[in-house]
């Protein structure tokens, strides 16, 4: 698993002045949470664009003061009118504990269905995954390459090693449709189309009359 490193202060005063201020500097009051008592730091905004804006999946070595420690973003509060974050919740990882995670899907080879003309339709883009943190996996692959057209790939098909897929084990995660389904809705919009023009060709008849 690939990580990032982070550099936290400890919080003195966790008041909602204090709190201001910190936002003030471009920093994030955050909170890290686990094994021990529970830590009131701050981060800067800044070293967690590279965490929350990427569809990978990162641990983070988080460094307070001089004491190390291995987590996660277990929760992060936005804005709800900017892309400002409000607060952190980080996770200590214990090597012991399993630990829950949205893992990305990978789709690999060429399906014999879009080749045909079907459409790939992809529902699920990640997968929450239970499993000790040395064995949280980067992706999960999915293979494509024997998906013809109305075939499709549930959740009780993938299996990872030493973990545990937590999503309905009936949800589809891809599947390749026939390019018919999408006609008869342009079949409606012409004949729609068709019924306003006699219409209005009526309408103009019964003017001239």
């Amino acid at each position: 698993m690939k990580s990032i490193a982070i550099s936290g202060s400890v919080r003195q005063n966790v008041g909602k002045r204090d709190t201001k201020q910190l936002r003030y500097e471009g920093r994030v009051p955050a909170v890290l949470y686990g094994k021990d008592e529970q830590v009131h730091l701050s981060v800067s905004a800044a070293d967690l664009r590279p965490v929350l804006y990427t569809p990978e999946v990162l641990f983070i070595d988080l460094d307070i003061e001089g004491k190390k420690t291995k987590a996660i973003v277990q929760e992060a509060q936005f804005h709800p009118l900017k892309e400002q974050v409000l607060h952190i919740d980080f996770l200590e990882l214990s090597d012991d504990k399993q630990i829950k995670m949205d893992i990305p899907i990978k789709l690999t080879g060429t399906s014999p269905g879009v080749r045909m003309g079907g459409v790939l339709v992809q529902k699920l883009r990640k997968l929450k995954v239970k499993a000790l943190p040395g064995d949280i996996p980067q992706e999960i692959e999915v293979a494509i390459d024997k998906l013809k057209i109305s075939d499709s790939v549930r959740v009780e098909e993938i299996d990872i090693e030493n973990g545990k897929i937590l999503n309905n084990a009936d949800d589809t995660i891809v599947s390749v449709l026939s390019s018919r389904a999408f006609e008869p809705l342009e079949e409606e919009g012409e004949e729609t189309e068709g019924e306003e023009s006699t219409e209005e060709s009526g309408s103009e008849e019964g003017a001239e009359s």
